[in-house]
């Protein structure tokens, strides 16, 4: 009923009606909310969702961590459905091709970053988060992501994904994917080369997979021991515990930080080896940063820190296609809408193993 109701809107030119999960403040819960996404455009795409991933960033966005969210918010990133209607421009897809959104909707198209698929750094500050995020391109609506039964995008920002792909495993590629796979290719990580994780959940088990792949030796560092099985099982050289970094003799060429809470970034940067480099792609809540003595990254000299953000749309596309050929997928849990909190909770705890997806095609209504 639903979906008869969405083409209708999308043939009409009207307003597309939606049903997602969403908190109303930072202190609230998930709870059923209805919706709408602007009309469809000429160049636009519906998708029907089928698997949104949940990523830690969406619990930093839900709770007001990195700065005051949008609300109500509808989190979710990591989009993978069915189109369902084109715009009468549309050439990328057909109806009921298989399609992914990740981390942005739209940019200026115009800049330098856009023109060389950078559209993740828009020189123009028009770039357009999937949720959280005033569209400036639609009367500064907000956005709403992923945790919903469908989604309108321009069809420059959906990924092209085959019918025989998973889909459910395909969702969190497109940031736990694309997150790690552009550093490592960034730093030319490749055969022989040391290379340390620090923290190892969706986004630290996606960078051990490609890194393995690029030929690499990789270890681990984790707060504990929990994981350490399934890192060895991976792939993993070795399983570190953030208490003993310091004793650690091994040095690295590549470093990557995935780690979303609190920590000492220096503590990473003295294993590098000389003109190692660590990339920062986690995000720590606001209040949790630590600012770093320059006096200290003076005496750990020639080694690169860099933070990196997401991938562009050509770098995502060929994360996701590189991906599927060698069938590297996260390790995922699924649940249905309505366990989105007892997940939220688990990754807070940390109880969570790795990435949950989210089945949306079991939303009611």
């Amino acid at each position: 009923m639903l979906l008869k109701m969405n083409l209708q809107e999308a043939k009409e030119g009207k307003r597309i009606s939606a049903k997602g999960f969403a908190v109303r403040d930072k202190n609230d819960t998930f709870k059923p909310f209805d919706f709408t996404r602007h009309a469809m455009g000429q160049n636009d795409v519906l998708i029907e969702i089928l698997y949104a991933g949940i990523c830690h960033s969406d619990i930093h966005s839900a709770r007001s961590e990195w700065h005051p969210g949008i609300y109500p918010m509808v989190p979710g990133h990591e989009i993978a459905g069915r189109i369902v209607a084109a715009g009468d421009k549309v050439s990328k897809f057909k109806v009921g091709d298989y399609a992914g959104v990740g981390c942005m909707v739209n940019s200026c198209g115009q800049c330098r970053a856009c023109k060389e698929s950078m559209e993740q750094f828009c020189e123009n500050g028009k770039l357009v988060f999937t949720y959280d995020c005033k569209d400036c391109f639609h009367n500064d609506e907000p956005t709403y992501g992923g945790y919903s039964n469908n989604i309108v995008v321009n069809e420059h920002f959906a990924l092209k994904v085959p019918q025989d792909a998973p889909l459910e495993k395909v969702a969190p590629l497109l940031c736990a994917g694309i997150t790690t796979y552009s550093p490592l290719k960034f730093s030319k990580v490749g055969k022989g080369m040391k290379v340390g994780i620090a923290g190892f959940g969706g986004l630290g088990v996606m960078a051990l997979k490609y890194a393995k792949l690029f030929g690499a030796e990789v270890s681990i560092f984790a707060r504990n021991r929990n994981k350490e099985q399934a890192a060895i099982e991976l792939g993993a050289s070795n399983l570190y515990t953030i208490d003993k970094l310091d004793s650690i003799k091994e040095r690295f060429d590549f470093i990557i930080s995935t780690i979303p809470t609190r920590y000492d970034p220096m503590r990473y940067v003295n294993l590098l080896r000389y003109g190692g480099d660590f990339a920062i792609v986690g995000l720590p809540p606001e209040n949790a940063t630590i600012k770093t003595d320059m006096t200290r990254l003076v005496f750990s000299p020639n080694r690169r820190v860099y933070g990196s953000l997401i991938g562009g749309i050509k770098e995502t596309q060929e994360m996701l296609d590189f991906s599927l050929k060698h069938g590297i997928y996260p390790e995922i849990e699924m649940i249905t809408p309505n366990d989105i909190n007892l997940a939220y909770d688990n990754l807070t705890d940390g109880k969570a193993k790795f990435r949950y997806v989210v089945d949306m095609s079991k939303l009611e209504g």
